[in-house]
């Protein structure tokens, strides 16, 4: 379960931006999760939930996470669009869940979305 460990680098990563802020409260961080990060955001919410009570400034601070849509890149004419945002994970494969809109060609591959960026801290 890796979630545990990204869950556990986000909590020293604002902990530290508090102290350089010496702010004593986390009040809401914001999350980036890309759609091809390979992370199950249900495990990183429980990780971060879990060990957020650990240390007194993340105690009360609300985890907010955002997920985009795919984004692909047509291999036959070079579009870039965007996929359906879905739970289930898309695949990374040659294949976007729907076919590129400029020209119809389904022979596209992603564009980033492996992502895991900490957006906004909100601190007092």
């Amino acid at each position: 379960m890796h979630e545990l460990s990204l869950a556990r680098s986000l909590i020293d990563q604002i902990l530290a931006l508090a102290q350089e802020h010496q702010a004593k409260k986390i009040i809401n961080v914001t999350v980036i999760i890309g759609p091809f990060s390979g992370i199950v955001t249900d495990s990183f919410c429980f990780g971060f939930e879990a060990l957020k009570r650990e240390q007194k400034p993340t105690r009360e601070a609300a985890l907010t996470l955002e997920t985009p849509s795919p984004e692909y890149c047509c291999l036959q004419c070079g579009k870039t669009f965007t996929g359906r945002n879905s739970q289930t994970m898309p695949s990374r494969s040659f294949s976007a869940d729907r076919p590129c809109p400029a020209c119809g060609s389904e022979h596209c591959t992603t564009r980033g979305g492996d992502e895991l960026i900490l957006k906004q801290l909100e601190m007092e």
